[in-house]
């Protein structure tokens, strides 16, 4: 089993969830972040006074997977999360060793 976590911009949320779905994984945790990377935050204008941002709102998504799933969810989120510009995102993938249903005790794979 593989754990995949994706950074991704906040808009990009429901095609994100979109594509995941097509590929039959319905688990994923959701969490509002902030970050920064490449993108350096930006400087906007708040009643003719600029000031500086250096963490950007995003959100990471979760979810634990079958290694037979990783390919395709990496090209799904890639898809789907695209938009060309700088700060679209990134992925992670993380093993898991053990996963535990608490309601069933299901372990592994059939914990998912």
């Amino acid at each position: 089993m593989k754990r995949i976590e994706a950074i991704i911009k906040p808009f990009k949320l429901d095609d994100v969830v979109d594509a995941i779905n097509k590929a039959d994984v319905f688990g994923v945790t959701v969490t509002e972040v902030r970050g920064s990377g490449r993108q350096k935050g930006h400087s906007p204008l708040y009643r003719g006074a600029e000031y500086v941002v250096d963490f950007l709102p995003k959100l990471k998504l979760e979810m634990v997977v079958p290694e037979s799933k990783v390919e395709e969810l990496i090209e799904l989120i890639s898809e789907a999360a695209f938009t060309g510009k700088i700060g679209d995102g990134k992925i992670f993938i993380y093993p898991v060793d053990e996963a535990v249903r608490i309601r069933t005790k299901e372990r592994g794979e059939d914990a998912l």
